[in-house]
């Protein structure tokens, strides 16, 4: 059952008691991992389809197919993309590979987890720049990147919302270029902002080392196959590939398919983000219209403040059967996560929530 078809299905009512020892995972509303409630285009899905009768075949472990699709959608040579099992394995393999190995890498508090945990499990460590209230401090920490090895940043940043403005980004890809210190910019939210929003795709001109890791589990709904990728200046790349082909068929041949699917269906993707954007603009006003406060966001997600958010997650799954994310496990205190779902699941978070609240 899709993600969409869960919480759609899911039998609570707001108020009503949530006995969690009968339902099975897909009877409970899922707004806790950004899965996105549209679902994946037909195309992606045929060409999935399609690779079922040659499961018995191994996939392309160069994903030469693939990296041509996405080398055409980003109007760079192939030699500008490598192709992985999500982002989270080219988290590791950029720890693994990138910049100088024998300095710690630098990331910010209050943000995804993996970028610390794999520069800790590579032996490189990592330094954390505080967040300035709920934002990234970009001028703090374009100043201290030059003191490390490579650098992580989440933009659009989890769980904030937040996108670096031009400013921003551009004091970062400075920093970046002085310095010679690789910064991995992970854009895995990145379809679901404006185009218009400064980003990885305007700095390929330069030989600046960034590169932007992105992802076809948010907003081309393919959350179950994995399917990541880089891209970056060629020199990076290559070394990035050659870490990469120490796991060569980690990328699955129905997966590699429907990724090739997904990008031939433009319509499908700017459809998801003007529906994303339509419900965030209804949720935001909704949670105005209740007095709770809340992050400005770009993406599929939006940061819900509320009181004892360990308690509140807790007690949302137990009693009413609905998965949000506590954003005080990444170090962003104060605030529940949750995705942008369907409007009547939205509705059933945050009625919970108060309920969960006046009662407290």
């Amino acid at each position: 059952m899709s993600p969409a078809a869960a919480g759609e299905t899911a039998a609570t009512a707001p108020g009503k008691t949530f006995n969690a020892s009968i339902p099975g995972a897909d009877d409970l509303i899922r707004l806790h991992l950004s899965e996105s409630p549209y679902g994946a285009s037909k195309t992606a899905l045929r060409a999935a389809e399609r690779e079922l009768g040659r499961v018995n075949v191994y996939p392309d472990p160069e994903r030469q197919e693939l990296i041509q699709a996405l080398a055409a959608h980003w109007d760079v040579t192939p030699d500008h993309i490598a192709v992985a099992n999500g982002s989270d394995e080219l988290v590791l393999a950029t720890a693994l590979t990138l910049g100088d190995r024998t300095r710690p890498g630098l990331v910010t508090d209050g943000t995804f987890p993996g970028y610390r945990s794999c520069l800790e499990l590579t032996g490189r460590g990592c330094t954390a720049v505080p967040l300035s209230g709920t934002a990234v401090d970009a001028d703090a920490f374009a100043a201290r990147l030059p003191e490390h090895g490579i650098g992580y940043l989440c933009n659009p940043h989890n769980p904030s919302g937040a996108a670096h403005t031009r400013d921003e980004l551009t004091a970062l890809v400075d920093a970046c270029g002085r310095s010679g210190v690789p910064l991995v910019f992970d854009e895995a939210y990145m379809e679901f902002a404006d185009p218009d929003t400064p980003q990885t795709r305007d700095l390929l001109d330069g030989d600046v080392p960034v590169v932007a890791l992105r992802t076809f589990s948010k907003a081309y709904g393919l959350a179950a196959l994995r399917v990541g990728y880089a891209v970056g200046r060629p020199a990076l790349i290559a070394t990035l590939r050659q870490t990469l082909r120490s796991l060569p068929f980690s990328v699955n041949r129905l997966a590699q398919a429907a990724a090739i699917g997904a990008l031939g269906d433009r319509d499908f993707v700017d459809g998801v983000r003007r529906s994303n954007a339509e419900r965030r603009r209804w949720f935001t006003a909704e949670l105005n219209r209740r007095g709770r406060g809340h992050l400005p966001s770009v993406t599929n997600f939006v940061a819900v403040a509320a009181r004892d958010c360990a308690s509140a997650q807790d007690r949302l799954a137990a009693d009413f059967g609905i998965l949000v994310r506590n954003a005080g496990l990444f170090g962003f205190p104060g605030y529940l996560r949750t995705s942008l779902g369907t409007q009547e699941n939205l509705v059933r978070f945050l009625d919970a929530l108060d309920e969960i609240e006046r009662n407290a």
